[in-house]
């Protein structure tokens, strides 16, 4: 099987399976690639019985999902496209440090201590003119996020919600566990697993406005299913999170990076989460508009470096199980050490 993949997989078929698995509809993939429906559904057919997996499963109301065994392949396949985009790219050398603009990405709120920290050094070292605007994911629908991004409001979005945007560029970064965050006096700080109808029935903490729960990875995930959890307090910020439940019996659900870098600051408990929530996958979205300009495709490989170098020091693990913590990351020569083993990863 593998022999016939390296025979019969070129780039035009990788480039239809990652936008089969991004888009999730084939009639979608036929209008972006300009084919008849008929024949996307053919290549479909093809790559499923190359891979032996569906790739596309039929969800709750009849939508298309993508496997998890698509979501694996997902990840290699953009990587592969990514350093071939860039084998190609126009011989033209652009030179950040003479780009004079402002750069504005939209941020999961998560994402302050774990990746935030690193962008702002890659950019400021390499592109000192250009003032960066990191912002948190407004509280408003998808519509609106989208609209900014076609207006150049935003440059960039970097996600974590189940179910991004199917009319815009995507780019997947890295994932990690999810596992359940509480106080050690919460009734179940020292459970081993949490079954799903119980985690289900407890009191909840978000970082996520309702108003804006499918932006959530968790609640988005469990609208998916079906299902809902009570969220007893919202938050405005994420880093209130461990002050909060160290004087309360809440759980707070989100990454394993980010539950251990609070739990290495104060007393909480780390407990894994039910099996039904998954993984927390992050990716980058961007407009059409931005795909080809020099520096958007800079900023977006400056991003997928930052992924790289934090999953060379065991903070994430894109497309694999994660088994470490942040700690490595919140010594006082993290920055260092994160590039060190990312040179040393080749």
């Amino acid at each position: 099987m593998l022999n016939r993949l390296r025979r019969e997989l070129d780039l035009k078929l990788l480039r239809t399976l990652q936008l089969l698995i991004a888009e999730s509809s084939v009639s979608r993939v036929a209008e972006l690639q300009g084919q008849s429906q008929p024949a996307v559904s053919a290549t479909l057919k093809r790559l499923r019985r190359m891979i032996g997996d569906p790739l596309l499963v039929r969800a709750a109301g009849g939508r298309l999902t993508p496997t998890d065994r698509a979501r694996e392949i997902a990840v290699v396949v953009g990587r592969i496209l990514a350093d071939m985009d860039r084998l190609f790219e126009s011989a033209e050398t652009f030179d950040p440090r003479s780009v004079r603009r402002q750069a504005r990405i939209v941020a999961s709120n998560c994402l302050g201590v774990l990746m935030l920290p690193l962008i702002v050094e890659r950019v400021r070292a390499q592109a000192p003119n250009v003032d960066l605007d990191l912002c948190v994911r407004p509280g408003e629908d998808e519509a609106v996020l989208r609209r900014r991004l076609d207006a150049g409001d935003i440059d960039m979005v970097i996600g974590n919600w189940p179910s991004p945007a199917e009319s815009l560029r995507f780019a997947p970064l890295f994932e990690t566990d999810i596992v359940c965050l509480m106080r050690p006096a919460h009734p179940l700080a020292r459970a081993r697993s949490l079954p799903f109808d119980l985690y289900l029935a407890q009191d909840h903490l978000s970082p996520t406005p309702r108003s804006g729960a499918l932006f959530s990875p968790i609640d988005g995930r469990l609208a998916q299913l079906g299902v809902s959890r009570r969220i007893a307090v919202s938050i405005p910020e994420y880093a209130l999170a461990p002050y909060i439940l160290s004087r309360d019996d809440l759980i707070f659900t989100t990454g394993r990076p980010f539950a251990d870098h609070f739990a290495s600051q104060t007393p909480l408990s780390v407990v894994p989460s039910p099996p039904e929530l998954g993984r927390m996958s992050f990716y980058m979205l961007w407009h059409e508009r931005a795909h080809h300009s020099p520096f958007e495709r800079w900023l977006r490989s400056q991003i997928r470096d930052v992924a790289a170098e934090l999953a060379a020091i065991g903070a994430v693990e894109p497309g694999a199980r994660h088994n470490g913590s942040l700690m490595p990351l919140i010594s006082s020569g993290w920055m260092a050490q994160a590039r060190d083993a990312a040179s040393s990863s080749g």
